[in-house]
């Protein structure tokens, strides 16, 4: 035998290693049982049921791609091709997205204790289709968060340095694009795409949120949007800040209620400085400033500037 192939040769595996290996993949065996029985599951069959969050990576990365195909679509993009490289991308991506549907859709008709029928093809072709056209809206409304960016941040050179650089703007494209999934009735695929952003960005916006024109998040790390938060036009948010719900009601089972109105609604042209933290279906008025590490569990009204000597002075609502 050479040096060489001496270095590489794999020790073949001893009989008490094979034997430890066959006890740890029993255990599993019997773990995955148990829990398929605590969930009242049947055995999994047919493959895979739930949505790939590596499929949902690319259908995002191509969807970005599409929207803004001169700045975020392949280096050598030429503009007598772009439509060309739209259509492409889109029929790629669609595809792609409907297979994803589609493996939602069958995983919550079992989670009903039905059998999925050939119709869920037909569902998740119709969702696609009226996802894709929301795509010009889309565009529309991420045009005017890039806008935003650039004029609420001096340290901004151009809208292409918004778009290509800023991680609000990346976890704005991803509501964005998310947000349409949530209301089309697939909430699952929604919510791993807002979670794709979150582990890039540090931002957690739930795919639930309702989010006007003109949004920027400045900076960015740390915000947290809650699933029924309402925000406004032209609102504009720095790092760290929460728009969170303050109480969780539960059901005589004791079992959370949800999708309960139970976050903030900002209205148009507020500011949130870093730090403050937002409780409560209450409402942030029109026009108003709400000051860096604010804790605010009360409505403010429109035009107000709250700081921190103004909640410490105030009793917090029950």
């Amino acid at each position: 035998m050479t040096e060489q192939n001496a270095a590489t040769a794999q020790p073949a595996p001893e009989a008490g290693s094979r034997l430890e290996l066959e006890q740890v993949v029993a255990g599993l065996r019997a773990a995955r049982q148990r829990w398929r029985e605590a969930q009242r599951r049947a055995r999994e069959v047919g493959g895979r049921e739930l949505p790939s969050r590596e499929a949902l990576a690319g259908v995002v990365e191509g969807l970005r791609g599409a929207l803004f195909p001169m700045r975020l679509g392949p280096a050598d993009l030429r503009p007598d091709s772009e439509d060309y490289y739209v259509g492409h991308t889109l029929d790629t991506v669609l595809t792609a997205l409907r297979a994803q549907v589609a493996l939602e859709l069958r995983h919550n008709a079992r989670q009903r204790g039905e059998i999925p029928g050939d119709g869920l093809e037909a569902q998740a072709r119709e969702i696609v289709s009226r996802f894709a056209l929301r795509l010009p809206e889309v565009r529309s409304l991420l045009d005017s968060d890039v806008v935003a960016a650039f004029q609420g941040d001096p340290a901004a050179h151009s809208v292409d340095e918004v778009l290509l650089c800023y991680p609000g703007i990346r976890a704005t494209i991803s509501h964005r694009i998310a947000h349409p999934l949530y209301e089309l009735s697939v909430p699952l695929l929604a919510r791993v795409i807002a979670e794709l952003a979150h582990g890039e960005t540090g931002i957690d916006i739930h795919p639930g949120a309702q989010i006007g024109p003109g949004f920027f998040i400045d900076h960015g790390t740390g915000v947290v949007i809650g699933e029924t938060a309402v925000i406004g036009e032209r609102v504009r948010i720095y790092q760290n800040v929460t728009l969170g719900a303050k109480s969780f009601p539960a059901g005589r089972d004791g079992q959370l209620k949800k999708g309960l109105p139970r976050h903030p609604v900002v209205e148009d042209e507020v500011v949130i400085y870093a730090g403050a933290t937002v409780l409560g279906r209450v409402t942030i008025g029109r026009g108003s400033v709400i000051g860096g590490n604010v804790w605010l569990p009360h409505s403010v009204p429109p035009g107000s500037h709250v700081t921190q000597a103004d909640t410490q002075s105030r009793p917090s609502s029950p």
